[in-house]
């Protein structure tokens, strides 16, 4: 690490489960965010501020004015622009020492199947079942950790799944099968509150750096439910199911705990 590196990470290598090596881990690790709105955005400029080294961004959609009040890395002159490009721009702006990677396309099976394999980490920051239910399809296939949130109306959701890792972790379609219905829910229809989505963003992009400089313990079997309105959070335990057609198992089995 050069000189400027030990003072811009100076705050993580003073942490004693991080230090110099934990952020060594870090610059040298690969990360791939899909959706850079709501959830990426908060996402995307922590990870790039924590010097994550390359940062992979998928998103096939362009900034609004409706964007501007929760999607933090898009600004009002970059309204019409790529997701992707301005998020670019936020990142590089605060760190110019990371690579990102800015692809402007939907989020395809074939696509997440070959970027999926290249990353240590993959942020599901999007707002659909079917794009949700390929990623984890990718990352069950790879191996890979998967760290997916969700937020709508004053409500969040936060879980790590990766299915290599325990053979009872469940993966995303343990828990939400492909095969049942659930209705799509969209901000545009419901509305959301803001910081709510920066909340959860957040805590996905701490989720990935404790995986990336390998500390602490993730998320993996576990739910985190995010009361906004209360400001109270229930964590639900997910065992997965031997019937899932992803992994091989599921019907997740869930009981909450305080």
């Amino acid at each position: 690490m050069t000189d400027d590196q030990l003072l811009r990470y100076s705050r993580h290598i003073l942490l004693g489960e991080i230090g110099i090596e934990g952020q060594e881990r870090i610059n040298a690790a690969h990360a791939l965010i899909i959706g850079l709105g709501g959830l990426g955005s908060p996402a995307a400029l922590y990870l790039a501020a924590a010097g994550v080294g390359r940062i992979t961004l998928v998103d096939d959609d362009t900034v609004d004015l409706t964007n501007l009040q929760r999607q933090i890395a898009h600004t009002t002159p970059r309204a019409g622009a790529s997701k992707v490009a301005s998020a670019q721009a936020a990142m590089l702006a605060i760190n110019p020492d990371i690579l990102i990677d800015a692809i402007q396309q939907k989020a395809s099976q074939a696509l997440l199947d070959g970027l999926v394999a290249n990353c240590q980490v993959v942020l599901d920051c999007t707002d659909n079942f079917a794009t949700r239910h390929a990623i984890n399809a990718a990352c069950v296939t790879h191996n890979k950790p998967l760290v997916s949130g969700s937020a709508i109306r004053l409500d969040g959701q936060l879980s790590v799944y990766h299915a290599a890792v325990h053979p009872q972790a469940p993966c995303y379609a343990c828990v939400f099968p492909p095969e049942q219905h659930f209705e799509e829910t969209a901000c545009s229809t419901l509305g959301v509150l803001g910081p709510l989505v920066g909340m959860v963003g957040t805590m996905q992009a701490v989720e990935a750096l404790k995986i990336l400089a390998g500390i602490g313990s993730q998320l993996i079997g576990k739910l985190v439910m995010i009361d906004g309105k209360r400001m109270a959070f229930d964590e639900i335990q997910l065992i997965k199911n031997e019937r899932c057609a992803v992994c091989g198992s599921r019907q997740p089995s869930l009981r909450s705990q305080s």
